[in-house]
């Protein structure tokens, strides 16, 4: 039985319930990602590593990278249905993991949001089966929504701005302020929504 984890103050990161996320153009082997609150201050940033087999993302404070806040980190090798494990880089602690619904997602993106002992807990959806094929099969310059559940109620969401030159989503936690979905979780589940989904745009 997975024990309870300490959620982080509202002063950090992961305290907060509305974020925008920026990837930076013209990175496409090595993908990087701003995340900033409300007020445009910078809360988080990734820079993936170009050509690995099994991923392994960080999510630092800043670019200067010198402090990572979270490992997201795969278990299998070239899966499509890969569980990665959301670890919390200052405690070591396992916060949860995430799981691509692999034959699913190839028509419309799912995700199953589990908690540290690995129970399903939630779930995350792109919005419509019809504009996730269009997406796919005829243009990419359809905007992405992404739907977060957990235990069947809605807690937030993922939205892109349309602009076919800079990639923006607007993340809105706001209907879960009790933060039942730890928000270390929500956002490496939105860093892996950019990272392993981005690349079918």
């Amino acid at each position: 039985m997975a024990t309870a984890s300490v959620q982080p103050k509202a002063s950090s990161p992961f305290g907060l319930d509305r974020y925008i996320v920026r990837r930076k153009v013209l990175t496409l082997f090595a993908p990087q990602f701003h995340i900033y609150d409300e007020t445009e201050r910078m809360v988080g940033y990734v820079k993936q590593k170009a050509f690995k087999l099994k991923e392994d993302i960080r999510l630092y404070s800043d670019e200067s990278m010198s402090t990572e806040l979270l490992l997201i980190q795969a278990r299998q090798i070239l899966d499509i249905s890969a569980a990665y494990d959301v670890i919390d880089s200052k405690s070591g602690q396992k916060v949860g993991a995430l799981r691509r619904k692999g034959l699913k997602s190839i028509l419309k993106d799912e995700w199953i949001i589990m908690d540290a002992g690995d129970a399903e807990i939630g779930l995350i959806q792109e919005d419509s089966a019809l504009l996730a094929t269009l997406r796919r099969f005829l243009t990419n310059l359809i905007p992405q929504k992404f739907l977060f559940q957990v235990r069947g109620r809605p807690v937030g969401m993922l939205k892109q701005a349309f602009n076919p030159f800079v990639f923006k989503a607007q993340v809105d936690f706001s209907e879960d302020p009790g933060k039942v979905l730890d928000r270390r979780l929500a956002l490496a589940a939105v860093v892996l929504l950019l990272a392993i989904e981005g690349r079918q745009g």
